[in-house]
């Protein structure tokens, strides 16, 4: 009823994820792709993974060929990146990762919003249904639940957090720093706002797109800057947020050394959190210049996670009891057309007999109404009672599949109904 086809950090390094990644603007069109192949379909798409989810069973293969002929990977890439999980193991796996327990920073926040923002499109792409409609907003009340309820987010620890960490080590006095972010995505804002927020000199913001620059440049009280002028501001720049969505490198090491040189010796902090990276690696051997991507802001997550990762049994306590939660719900929803089909039937049955003695009776005017009136609640009566049991243990029962097929054949209820012959 759920097939997750998922790669995220657990399975496939940075430089498989870059490669295999999916640029903002190309979900809406991968998202109606999906649902005209599926059926509905949702992306969860962030630096650290990218989670296909589709309602309904569908065959390994199949979903293996969409997502290489989507990515443009080869199927064996694709075979080695990709995880794939079914009914319970998908539903609960959504909700560990709204819950934070399976981010790279371990309780991390922003996950939560990503998740919220995954529907939102699948919703504005039309490729929703009822069931991925009640996955996802219940996997938002899961991560609600493990944050509230729990200490996994206490002095959470984000990519953000970490980029503020790095930033501190390098410049413990921020207010003599100059941070310069490249790309005016959300990723990259929260980043380059946790370090903002911490009292500094300058920011500049540089942008493909000129007028979204001069928006996050407004919104954390910098300047707006074109990309063409990404040379001069890297020289004046000693914090480096970036995360553009570019498909490649935008910056290569000649023009890091360049910078360098024109630093007399100060340091330059580099947080790469594209995926494509948008520095060349190589750039962490430039001397004075120290470059993080999302790998090594993974090594500095696992040295702070141990107190937080005290709380993950307490989350997956959460976890485990919306997954039974909504597959209840999930047996609920296959038991009504079987319980509307039954009490359809034996209705259409209790009308029909009921005409079929009214008539043999041959009474007219008021006689007829009042027998009728009569009959009427006799055998309404009779077929409620002679249903409650049946209907009370299709409801009740674990194992419905059972007892729904059963139902379905005892009394043809898979037939079309048709009249019958006097005994």
């Amino acid at each position: 009823m759920i097939t997750l086809a998922g790669i995220s950090h657990h399975t496939a390094p940075l430089a498989v994820r870059e490669r295999l990644a999916v640029h903002a603007d190309e979900v809406p069109a991968l998202l109606q792709r999906a649902h005209g192949e599926f059926g509905a379909a949702s992306l969860v798409n962030t630096c650290n993974r990218l989670e296909l989810y589709l309602s309904g069973e569908h065959a390994p293969a199949a979903v293996l060929d969409f997502l290489a002929d989507e990515l443009h990977a080869e199927r064996e890439v694709i075979e080695r990146a990709v995880q794939l999980r079914h009914g319970p193991h998908a539903v609960r796996h959504l909700y560990a990762v709204a819950s934070g327990i399976d981010s790279m920073v371990l309780g991390e926040t922003e996950i939560l919003g990503q998740v919220r923002a995954a529907f939102s499109a699948t919703v504005a792409a039309g490729a929703d249904d009822a069931v991925l409609s009640r996955l996802f907003h219940t996997a938002i009340r899961t991560g609600r639940r493990a944050r509230v309820e729990t200490a996994i987010g206490r002095h959470a620890l984000s990519v953000s957090s970490i980029a503020v960490q790095q930033a501190r080590a390098l410049y413990p006095d921020l207010s003599v720093a100059t941070v310069l972010v490249i790309g005016a995505g959300e990723a990259g804002r929260l980043a380059a706002e946790s370090i903002v927020e911490q009292g500094v000199r300058e920011v500049l913001v540089a942008n493909r797109t000129v007028e979204r620059a001069h928006d996050l440049a407004e919104q954390l009280g910098g300047t707006a800057l074109p990309l063409d002028d990404l040379d001069d501001a890297l020289a004046q720049a000693d914090v480096v947020v970036t995360s553009t969505g570019s498909p490649e490198a935008i910056v290569g090491v000649p023009a890091v050394e360049a910078a360098a040189s024109l630093r007399e010796g100060k340091p330059l902090l580099i947080v790469d959190i594209g995926v494509p990276r948008d520095f060349d690696p190589a750039v962490r051997e430039v001397s004075n210049v120290a470059y993080y991507d999302l790998d090594d802001l993974q090594a500095v997550a696992d040295r702070h996670s141990t107190l937080r990762g005290e709380e993950v049994g307490a989350v997956q306590v959460i976890v485990d009891a919306e997954t039974e939660r909504f597959f209840e719900w999930w047996e609920q929803l296959q038991v009504v057309p079987t319980i509307s089909l039954l009490t359809d039937r034996a209705e259409a049955l209790r009308r029909a007999e009921l005409a079929k003695t009214l008539r043999r009776l041959h009474l007219d005017g008021d006689d007829r109404a009042h027998v009728e009136e009569l009959l009427d609640g006799l055998t309404r009566a009779l077929v409620k009672q002679v249903l409650h049991d049946p209907i009370a243990t299709l409801r009740e029962r674990g194992d419905r599949d059972i007892y729904l097929d059963a139902t379905r054949t005892l009394f043809r209820l898979n037939e079309p109904a048709g009249p019958r012959e006097d005994q």
